[in-house]
């Protein structure tokens, strides 16, 4: 009686510890392995545990030696019951999963793990623990070890079993053991995210559309990554079909991009290059900048006007007057857009058009400190620096002046 009161103790104690640092999971004790077997004297035998569920990371096993008639005073799921997680038998508790039995008999037995059924059947065959992941090379009459994926080679090279060889020190009798082993599973990896499958959902993200327009994807991509974990565990996200993959892709893309705030620094980000292109004389890689802020439904009216300077600067300047006069849709009072309609409308040979323009606006300034005036001569400059030559320059000039 003094005893069950001690292991209750323990218990609690483990139990107190642990409620300040425990892991998201929980003890899968559906698919425990709990195998009564019995050994011939001078004999080996080996046994495969129970299918590990996905996501599990560690486990407990208990190995118990009875004579006849012996029964165990508790099984090992009863005791994993107090224990909320792994953390509490690393803190003490592994007092209270060592507990085996009511009485003990003088039988042992040497065993070691594999990770293989192959490494295990050779095992049997010859006795050598060369290949094992874990050894008991003394003989015991009670053991119990908690295995982590952290520390443990058994659960770093584990296929989803693991297979338990044991060989009895008993040279006149049969032996009776008892192997108990429960699993700990990680409620997030068992839905199957492992860091290979996230890099994979982040890595397919980083090559879309929207992505690329980023000078830094990362927050976007890890948003989308959430998302998808959220709503589906990785098997049955694989299982989609493409277009509903993709489309999932998509509708979570639109929402990370607004939740994240990236909307302004991208499209920010694009006028930067675009600006840059145009000043390096780069006007096609600045005209496809700016067509993506503008197919993006993201185009100011400054976006606009600049996007038809980069097609008047191309000589195409019917393109020039589309997105000039979108532009003007937007800002009608932006004296820059009217401006760059007049040269459009100059250039494309409709002289009224341009001239009532550049006459209606010659008395105000197109920015604090420059006037309509000096700003038509200072552009008319640059054209023909650009290879762009008009006879009604001058004739635009002479009307201004």
């Amino acid at each position: 009686m003094q005893n069950k009161y001690f292991i209750f103790f323990i218990l609690f104690l483990v139990s107190m510890n642990t409620v300040f640092s425990q892991k998201d999971g929980y003890w899968d004790k559906a698919r425990a392995t709990t195998e009564e077997i019995t050994v011939s004297a001078r004999g080996r035998i080996i046994i495969k545990t129970q299918d590990f569920p996905e996501g599990t990371t560690e486990l407990v096993y208990r190995i118990t030696l009875l004579d006849k008639n012996q029964q165990m005073a508790g099984s090992l799921v009863s005791v994993l019951k107090a224990i909320p997680d792994p953390t509490g038998i690393s803190q003490g508790s592994a007092g209270a999963v060592f507990i085996l039995s009511k009485i003990f008999g003088d039988d042992k037995c040497k065993y070691a793990i594999f990770s293989s059924a192959d490494l295990a059947t050779k095992y049997k065959a010859d006795g050598k623990t060369d290949d094992a992941c874990l050894v008991q090379d003394t003989p015991v009459s009670k053991d119990a070890k908690r295995l982590s994926a952290e520390k443990s080679a058994c659960m770093k090279s584990n296929s989803g079993n693991l297979w338990f060889g044991f060989e009895s020190k008993n040279w006149i009798m049969n032996q009776k053991i008892i192997l108990e082993v429960v699993p700990w599973v990680d409620n997030k990896l068992s839905r199957g995210w492992t860091v290979v499958n996230r890099k994979s959902i982040i890595d397919q993200c980083k090559t879309s559309n929207m992505a690329q327009k980023m000078t830094n994807s990362d927050d976007f991509c890890v948003c989308i990554l959430d998302k998808i974990q959220f709503k589906y565990k990785f098997k049955e996200f694989q299982k989609l079909l493409p277009m509903e993959r993709s489309k999932a892709f998509k509708d979570f893309g639109n929402s990370c991009f607004g939740e994240t705030s990236l909307s302004k620094g991208v499209y920010d980000d694009l006028r930067k290059q675009a600006t840059l292109f145009t000043k390096l004389g780069k006007q096609g890689d600045a005209i496809m900048k700016w067509s993506t802020i503008i197919n993006d439904g993201k185009a100011t009216a400054l976006d606009y006007n600049a996007i038809g300077n980069s097609y008047i600067l191309t000589k195409q300047y019917g393109k020039a007057i589309k997105f000039l006069k979108e532009g003007e849709k937007l800002d009608d009072s932006e004296l820059l857009i009217k401006l760059n309609l007049a040269h459009a409308y100059l250039l494309n040979d409709n002289y009224s058009s341009a001239k009532a323009i550049y006459k209606q606006y010659q008395s105000q300034n197109v920015t604090d400190s420059l006037s309509w005036t000096e700003k038509v001569k200072l552009d008319f400059e640059t054209f023909k620096k650009m290879g762009i030559k008009n006879d009604d320059f001058e004739r635009i000039v002479k009307v201004l002046n």
